[in-house]
């Protein structure tokens, strides 16, 4: 891994990998849904969508058929804290992309008819979330976790929100937001020296400048919510307080996550859905912020089957509140963190999203002998601090379903240990 500086001061971090033949570039942004407004609640999102919408050079259609035409994949996504702009190609024709994207960063035209059209396409993608509970929970569960603070705000914005946005409300959120500061360069692939030559062509005349957004960390609240609609299973989602990115325990707490609902060895998975067959699809993650996280088990089951599931759920999670995870646990989970990190490394769209995301997000990078170092260093005391984090407080929930018959009653304390 290499790190370095365009003249302007752009940061850069590249990965060079001989063996193969692809290129994978991302342009990374240090905003999203967190440094919005309420009043103006997913234009992070929007204007992802509209960087491909054509500049003075290029149509929408012209983007697209460049990138077919060599046979490369180009597309975007946008999440809580940045927004990122990819391309994975053939390593000769790496100068298009970077022609291309480049081009769609700085110099994108907000056609009004091109908004207008994109409005009512994210306003279709807004419809088809919200005909997908199973999605929905979890926007509904950070509302329960964090109440009115900005990490509770939907990635996609509202319709309302959205058909008020112009061209000259994207342009002043990207003069704010799309700074030097804020943006980094990920290459990883068979790349050569001349990659920096070719940065500098493309973004060497990068200038707007301007100050990081003051963030404040959001309170957990522990607060219980739920969206009535007529489904055929409910759909919940329990969470609990989770480690922020970077933080010393991160692999402990990752651990953690397999033993409980991260895989399909895990105790939730083995005991509700193998051994008792109640559920399809049932599992747990952690989600990192910069200065906050959540751990969320989700289940879906049948309105008939809710109370048991839920019990069941509380019944595993307790017992690992009180005895934590066992040593063949920790041990099993090791290897599979092992694994699945390694693997992961065969991919140069996985290498570039970790080089992005770690310098943008952290600002440091780990070897995988560093990586694989600090996961064989967790111990038991790792595992156990993390649990005291988890449940010294009332749990928060959300639930998408029929009917909230099954919430009366419920104390979200009751694993408090």
């Amino acid at each position: 891994m290499n790190k370095t500086q365009l003249k302007n001061g752009l940061r850069v971090v590249m990965e060079k990998i001989p063996t193969c033949r692809s290129v994978s570039f991302g342009i990374w942004v240090k905003t999203g849904s967190r440094n919005e407004t309420p009043e103006m609640g997913g234009i992070s999102h929007f204007i992802e969508h509209m960087l491909f919408k054509g500049t003075d050079r290029f149509s929408a259609k012209d983007i697209a058929e460049e990138f077919d035409a060599i046979g490369g994949n180009v597309n975007a996504f946008t999440s809580k804290e940045y927004t990122c702009y990819y391309a994975k190609v053939l390593d000769e024709h790496l100068p298009i992309a970077v022609d291309v994207l480049s081009d769609m960063f700085f110099r994108s035209l907000f056609d009004e008819e091109e908004l207008r059209k994109e409005k009512n396409v994210i306003v279709e993608e807004i419809s088809m979330y919200e005909d997908t509970p199973d999605d929905m929970v979890h926007d509904l569960l950070a509302e329960a976790a964090y109440g009115s603070h900005a990490l509770a705000l939907p990635i996609l914005g509202t319709e309302e929100k959205l058909q008020a946005m112009g061209p000259a409300d994207l342009r002043k959120y990207m003069n704010e937001k799309y700074t030097i500061e804020n943006t980094v360069i990920a290459v990883a692939g068979n790349i050569d020296d001349s990659i920096l030559e070719l940065l500098e062509k493309y973004f060497g005349d990068f200038a707007n400048r301007g100050i990081a957004d003051i963030l404040s960390a959001p309170d957990f609240l522990g607060g219980l919510k739920f969206h009535r609609k007529k489904t055929e299973q409910n759909h919940i989602c329990l969470s609990f307080p989770g480690l922020p990115i970077g933080d010393p325990n991160q692999y402990a707490m990752v651990l953690l996550n397999n033993a409980l609902g991260g895989g399909m060895s895990s105790r939730l998975f083995q005991e509700i859905r193998e051994k008792r067959g109640l559920a399809y699809s049932v599992y747990s993650y952690h989600s990192s912020h910069a200065d906050s996280g959540l751990f969320t088990v989700y289940a879906g089951t049948a309105p008939k089957q809710t109370k048991e599931v839920l019990d069941l759920t509380k019944e595993i999670l307790h017992e690992v509140a009180v005895k934590g995870i066992s040593e063949s646990e920790l041990r099993k989970g090791k290897e599979q963190l092992k694994g699945s990190l390694i693997l992961s490394l065969e991919s140069t769209g996985s290498r570039m999203n970790r080089l992005g995301k770690n310098e943008l997000m952290l600002g440091r990078h780990y070897t995988l002998d560093e990586m694989i170092a600090r996961i064989e260093d967790v111990t038991m005391d790792n595992v156990n601090e993390v649990l005291k984090t988890m449940f010294n407080q009332p749990y928060a929930l959300a639930m998408v379903g029929a009917s909230d018959r099954v919430l009366s009653g419920i104390r979200r304390d009751e694993l408090v240990v």
